[in-house]
């Protein structure tokens, strides 16, 4: 077989600007397991049994990228394919562990395969962990409002945004609450979300929990340090709208535990004063 034009070898920042394009074809050649444990968002997995379907099925002047584990095998199949004729066959230097630290340098990280079936089977893109559905809900507010603390993990990892709310100004905790999923709301409070986040009405997490008897979620959020003193716009507090017995002792103890507080702050602002004059 005559050889034709030859493969290009490239780097991830090249490879990403043809990919930008939006007309190459990006052909992951490393095995099926690896494959499904990540690889770059829009990537084919394609093994040496199934090139002549790929060969066979793409016109040849579209460009193809291919990527393997650090950019040796790639160059086979480069070869392979320029060798039928295709005109722009690109192998990546450094492959996929060069393209996937790239990506965890820029704060972005190649999406888990399990991560990405799920936002699919839930309407969202399968490579944006930020996308929106019906009332503004982000996959972060969808998982939590399931109690899917496995598929959080994985979003919060791959920059699933903590400060998005919904339609209505409620964040993902909210949704947790809403489910009484304990172990989400250690997650999402240890990941760094706002704890006392206030949707367009005033209200916080905590006041739906307390309103809705939620007691085990409560006592979560109190013990996550929700601030018991905020009030709605009809400037109700989450102790002012209780709806059960357990949520109002919960209520009323950190109440008093804070008063309790107060005094010996006020006793250092006087000491601080005193020490300053």
């Amino acid at each position: 077989m005559t050889q034709r034009a030859p493969f290009q070898c490239i780097g991830v920042g090249e490879a990403q600007d043809l990919m930008s394009r939006g007309d190459a074809l990006l052909l992951d050649v490393r095995d099926a397991a690896s494959f499904s444990r990540g690889h770059i968002d829009g990537a084919q997995h394609v093994a040496m049994i199934g090139l002549t379907t790929v060969i066979q099925g793409t016109a040849k002047s579209r460009p193809i990228v291919i990527c393997c584990y650090h950019g040796h095998a790639s160059r086979e199949y480069a070869q392979i394919l320029s060798d039928f004729g295709f005109a722009k066959v690109y192998s990546v230097d450094g492959g996929y562990q060069s393209w996937s630290d790239r990506l965890r340098a820029a704060g972005v990280s190649p999406l888990d395969e399990t991560l990405r079936q799920w936002l699919t089977e839930h309407g969202f893109p399968p490579g944006e962990v930020n996308a929106v559905i019906a009332n503004r809900t982000t996959p972060l507010m969808k998982a939590s409002h399931q109690g899917r603390s496995d598929m959080i993990r994985l979003l919060v990892a791959a920059g699933a945004r903590l400060e998005a709310t919904n339609a209505d100004g409620n964040n993902a905790l909210w949704l947790a609450c809403v489910g009484s999923h304990l172990d989400v709301i250690d997650l999402l409070v240890e990941s760094g979300i706002d704890i006392d986040n206030r949707n367009d009405n005033g209200a916080t997490a905590l006041m739906y929990a307390a309103s809705s008897g939620k007691a085990g979620a409560v006592e979560r959020l109190l013990a996550k340090g929700a601030d018991t003193t905020p009030e709605t716009l009809d400037g109700f507090t989450a102790l002012d709208m209780v709806a059960t017995a357990e949520c109002l002792a919960l209520l009323r103890s950190a109440s008093r535990a804070v008063r309790k507080a107060e005094p010996s702050r006020a006793s250092i602002a006087t000491l601080d004063g005193a020490s300053g004059s």
